[in-house]
């Protein structure tokens, strides 16, 4: 920008001296812009710890070229077990971030300038799971009853809070049970869990657990699912990220077996039959979170508006957290420009 202005500078003062000056030629100004058109420019996805089918669209983005067809030179990056969510993105490691917009409001109240600029989950993935013969068929039924999840963290956590608010279960047992879900339920050590419908309901209907799912509330959560953020957001160059994992969603959507073809690079366990089955299932339910919306990466306002509330009043920000200020439109808004 600043050899631009240099360069009109001297025009203008040619214009009124009306003496020649050496500089660089309009066709030489015009190589210089196309070159820089032509670098692809260089972003850093960072995902969680470890690789996991529910990727698919970004493993697919990168390995299809949908993202070089962009003009990005992506990189993905899993994080270190001991690593921060976001500290990567704080460092300057990583450009963008996927992680759920609940931990991102989070990270917000602690000084983190995340930004949440797309929703990749349109529907919030937590619900109740309890074996069909349990007789639980709604969250009231687990009245003087046991539930189950990892621990005081997480969308698991948000969705019992959420859950004990709206049924008001005073007498209701709450055991922080790990990553246990499935033997914790099918032994009988609690009634219910609460756990993903993309991953946990669907990994014990593959073991052979007949089990139910039940929405923790009535009507919408006040929560905000996986999303995509950045500290410094740029509307131009994530609008094409997205429209990469887009075509990349169509696209596992459309053949889920030439997907799992590709997840299998990163993850070499579903070369095993049985793992390449379960996956392909989690990989279906994953893809119609992605796809539930208005459209690809739609940010619901009314939902960042609750959770703002829900967060706060539950005592799960540092400090309040307007819901303008943890996400933006603008990428949305540069994809249909």
């Amino acid at each position: 920008m600043k050899k631009v202005l240099a360069l009109f500078a001297l025009l203008a003062l040619t214009a009124c001296s009306g003496q020649p000056v050496n500089g660089p030629t309009a066709a030489t100004a015009d190589s210089q812009a196309t070159q820089e058109q032509a670098d692809p420019a260089a972003l850093t996805i960072g995902l969680t710890y470890i690789p996991d089918v529910q990727f698919a669209p970004v493993y697919v983005a990168l390995e299809k070229g949908y993202f070089a067809d962009e003009g990005l030179d992506v990189t993905i990056r899993h994080h270190g077990a001991q690593e921060s969510l976001l500290g990567a993105l704080q460092s300057g490691e990583e450009d963008v971030v996927f992680a759920g917009g609940d931990e991102m409001m989070q990270a917000r109240s602690t000084g983190v300038d995340v930004v949440n600029w797309a929703t990749m989950y349109q529907r919030y993935p937590v619900v109740l799971i309890a074996k069909t013969d349990s007789g639980i068929t709604s969250p009231a039924d687990l009245a003087g009853k046991s539930v189950g999840l990892p621990g005081p963290y997480g969308e698991n956590y948000f969705g019992l809070l959420a859950m004990q608010k709206a049924y008001g279960l005073d007498d209701m047992q709450v055991d922080y049970i790990g990553y246990t879900q499935a033997a914790a339920l099918s032994s009988g050590q609690v009634d219910a869990i609460i756990g993903f419908t993309n991953n946990d309901a669907v990994s014990m209907r593959h073991a052979g657990i007949d089990v139910v799912e039940m929405p923790l509330v009535e009507g919408d959560l006040p929560l905000v699912g996986v999303g995509l953020g950045s500290i410094n957001v740029e509307p131009e160059t994530m609008a094409k990220v997205l429209a990469a994992m887009e075509r990349a969603t169509a696209d596992a959507a459309a053949d889920i077996e030439g997907t799992l073809d590709i997840v299998t690079g990163y993850v070499p366990t579903l070369a095993e039959p049985d793992q390449r089955e379960l996956a392909g299932k989690v990989l279906e339910a994953t893809l119609k979170l992605y796809t539930g919306g208005e459209s690809f990466g739609a940010q619901d306002e009314q939902a960042w508006e609750a959770m703002s509330a829900f967060l706060e009043d539950n005592g799960l920000l540092e400090q309040p957290v307007p819901a303008t200020e943890a996400y933006t439109l603008d990428v949305l808004k540069a994809r249909t420009n």
